[in-house]
């Protein structure tokens, strides 16, 4: 009952006094501003009295205490409350609140006698921040024809444990609530995500129109209220015309604080809520929450339309009794509705958990016999693992995926890791960008599996154009004039308002929110233990090449002195002249010069990749344009046949590496496009694939696709699918030993350990005879224009 359209004063008309419903109430300009836990008022067909309990003097009272009690409210202040109980009475209420949790937890006492012209009094008790309120009610428990509300309650606890659905089960709900408290009409009014309500079940006199299936904006009911029916259990108002009785004083003498009468039987009414019941046809009513956990599900809303209804404090247990119970059993009633649904969930998920664990990655949730599919009813589903998304059914493009996952993110909930899973209906209202993907993506259920966000698994429903059928229209926002300006008024209308809704999915059933946060755990579990087990494989690796590196250096060093002894001796007997008139023994000595500086040039290759895995980079940032430029000049010095055709289709990017280093990745790149090909005109082309951009990028390996893509392609001879990663191989040539000019093999392997020291990948495409493309990647500091 909240108006977008109405100004909200930065002050309230009470600011700098204590607020009352009966000298402020009117002035209301927003439902959420008012202070419903602290009103004032109480209704004044009862009175209420708040005690020091260490002394039982009467601090404040309901200015109708003269009516119920017989004594004027300023003539009871200061007195000990044996005034109105008596010695015996105050005796035995003092050791109710010192032995009884009494503590936030209202507790039928005693009944006060009548006498002259005074009837009985129930009394209830309870305490909250340091005072006892005492509440005074008629009492009915003299009366003859007293329901026996055991049996009752009995029997409606027999009938709510047969329910085989929520939807019966609530049917029932409200068939005994009905049946025990003896009102028109009783209805369980669920919560929606947004807050709005919806009339899931009803029980109803026979002349009354039927409203199940009808919803209500959410500020029919605004914040403030759903807050204290998350904390108390029964809200009765037995005359909704009733008057208000205010307190006497308004704050306590002793902390100068008004009264928090949050969970007081008479607690005064908001007028706003009087007249919006009175605008229903409502004369009484009866309000009990139904809660999940900590959380506000619903209300069993009770109606009564032939004029006041007492509803004395056994009725009121009873009805409290049901509403705890329900609370408790709800939730079980929906899980044996969808007990077949949760068992064949769980029977996929664990099926793909366990391909999962034996391929050692998560390409299982959307790939192979058993995927994710299977499970949670949804139209697609999409994860995101190993820097890429994969699809399974009807789903956004991944462009459209990247910008849902940055904004998931970035939601503080999911960023900071308190909600395991997100859900809406309507996720274009929660993110307008979906609108473009609405016909597959109106629902999304979401949850991921790290806090970075590389690991995410979304399922998507698609939209299903729904009919609202509203009581009343929910646009609607009355204000009236009042004391002190305009101020909001309830609803006068409640006729069928029937809305379209657009961009709206079937909503997701707790039962799948509850699969996917199981599933969450085991994959968060397996990943966790995969990145343990990665992390020690890397370090052993870590530990074994370094051990490599040591011994190639020392191998290769000391390995070139005795084979200059070797080449030094040959070449003395080359010119020994009775030896080389011999031609067997000439061509022998020829044999072994050329062994011994093959020999040389791999030591010299083997340590050079020694030193390239133990020098540090002396990381820059370096304009890719100039670093190729200087590799263009130093191949183009090793080329002695026709010059070849160097292409670049578009200015490189700046990227943070080791100057050096970078250029002997590019030099021996350009080297073998050029010492690899056939072709008359020799063409190659260097170029880069920027991170967001839409281009094709083949064989591309896990997470490089979240990086700059630089690459070198040529016309030459290709490579065939075999040997992709043979040519990465140290020493691994696919030719004779002169061919194209001959070399160690140690070009590439030298590339792939100079790119990998920068954290980067470097892999191949290539197809025989057409050409080779060599991609690689400089991930530290990334690419910038």
């Amino acid at each position: 009952m909240s108006s977008d359209s109405v100004p909200i004063s930065a002050q309230p008309p009470w600011d700098g006094q204590p607020y009352s419903i009966k000298r402020h109430g009117v002035s209301i300009s927003n439902c959420d501003s008012e202070p419903v836990q602290t009103p004032g008022c109480i209704q004044d067909h009862g009175a209420l009295l708040v005690l020091r309990p260490a002394d039982m003097t009467i601090l404040q009272a309901s200015e109708n205490a003269l009516t119920l009690l017989g004594t004027p409210a300023q003539t009871l202040l200061g007195q000990a409350a044996s005034v109105v109980l008596g010695e015996e009475l105050q005796a035995r209420l003092q050791a109710y609140l010192r032995d009884e949790p009494t503590d936030r937890n209202p507790l039928y006492v005693f009944t006060l006698a009548g006498r002259a012209q005074f009837a009985p009094l129930d009394v209830t008790v309870h305490t909250i921040a340091g005072v006892a309120i005492v509440e005074f009610e008629v009492s009915s428990r003299t009366s003859d024809a007293e329901p026996d509300y055991y049996a009752l309650v009995k029997k409606s606890m027999v009938c709510l444990q047969e329910a085989v659905s929520l939807q019966q089960f609530c049917n029932l709900v409200t068939q005994e609530i009905r049946s025990l408290s003896g009102l028109d009409r009783v209805m369980v009014y669920k919560f929606h995500a947004d807050d709005h309500g919806e009339v899931f079940a009803e029980s109803r006199r026979a002349d009354l129109s039927p409203w199940l299936g009808l919803h209500y904006p959410a500020e029919d009911i605004p914040k403030p209220a759903r807050d204290i029916f998350s904390k108390t259990w029964v809200r009765p108002m037995p005359d909704v015309s009733g008057g208000l009785a205010e307190l006497l004083p308004l704050v306590n003498p002793d902390t100068g604080l008004p009264l928090d009468m949050t969970y007081c039987a008479l607690r005064g009414a908001s007028i706003m809520y009087t007249e919006y019941l009175a605008n229903m046809k409502v004369t009484a009513g009866l309000t009990l929450p139904i809660r999940r956990g900590e959380k506000l599900w619903g209300l069993i809303a009770c109606h009564h339309y032939t004029g006041p209804k007492q509803l004395p404090t056994q009725l009121r247990a009873a009805c409290e009794f049901v509403a705890q119970v329900v609370s408790l059993q709800h939730q079980s009633a929906e899980d044996r509705e969808f007990l077949s649904y949760r068992l064949q969930i769980d029977d996929v998920h664990q099926r793909v958990v366990a391909a999962a664990a034996r391929e050692g990655g998560l390409c299982a949730l959307t790939e192979g016999p058993n995927t994710l599919s299977g499970g949670i009813d949804a139209g697609g589903v999409a994860s995101y693992h190993n820097g890429r998304w994969w699809r399974i059914g009807d789903t956004p493009s991944e462009a459209e995926l990247d910008g849902l996952a940055g904004w998931l993110n970035h939601l503080p909930a999911m960023a900071s890791g308190t909600q395991l899973v997100y859900d809406t209906d309507r996720l274009a209202w929660q993110y307008p960008a979906a609108a473009a993907f609405s016909n597959v993506a109106s629902g999304l259920l979401a949850t991921s599996l790290s806090r970075e966000g590389n690991h995410l698994i979304l399922w998507f429903r698609p939209e299903t154009p729904q009919t609202v059928n509203w009581g009343g229209n929910p646009h609607e926002k009355p204000t009236v004039t009042g004391p002190h300006g305009p101020r909001l008024t309830p609803r006068r209308s409640f006729e069928l308002f029937v809305e379209s809704v657009h961009q709206r999915a079937l909503p997701w059933r707790a039962v799948e929110l509850e699969a996917a946060a199981r599933l969450r755990v085991q994959l968060a579990e397996l990943v966790v233990s995969q990145a343990e087990r990665l992390a020690s494989l890397n370090a052993e690796l870590s530990r074994s090449n370094e051990e490599l590196d040591a011994f190639a250096y020392v191998a290769s060093h000391d390995l070139k002195e005795p084979l200059r002894g070797i080449r030094k001796y040959a070449h003395q007997l080359m010119n020994e002249t009775a030896l080389i008139n011999n031609d067997e023994n000439r061509r022998k000595l020829e044999g072994l010069m050329r062994l011994t500086v093959r020999m040389d040039g791999l030591l010299d290759s083997l340590l050079h990749f020694s030193r390239v895995g133990r020098a540090d980079l002396q990381l820059q940032k370096i304009d890719f344009n100039v670093l190729l430029a200087e590799a263009f000049e130093m191949v183009g010095s090793r080329t002695a046949e026709g010059a070849p055709e160097f292409v670049v289709p578009r200015k490189l990017p700046v990227v943070t590496g080791d100057w050096v280093r970078c250029r002997e990745v590019l030099v021996n790149l350009l080297s073998n496009a050029l010492k690899y090909s056939n072709q008359s005109q020799r063409r190659i082309e260097v170029g880069y694939i920027a991170r967001q951009e839409n281009a094709p990028r083949p064989r591309c390996p896990a997470g490089a696709a979240l990086h700059t893509i630089f690459y070198v392609k040529d016309n030459g001879i290709g490579i065939a699918p075999a040997h992709f990663e043979q040519v990465f191989k140290m020493f691994r040539r696919l030719h004779g030993r002169d061919d194209y000019g001959g070399g160690a093999g140690a070009g590439l392997t030298i590339v792939r350990k100079l790119v990998e020291r920068h954290h980067g990948q470097v892999w191949l495409d290539s197809i025989l005879g057409e050409g080779t493309t060599f991609y690689f990647t400089f991930p530290d500091g990334d690419a910038s224009p």
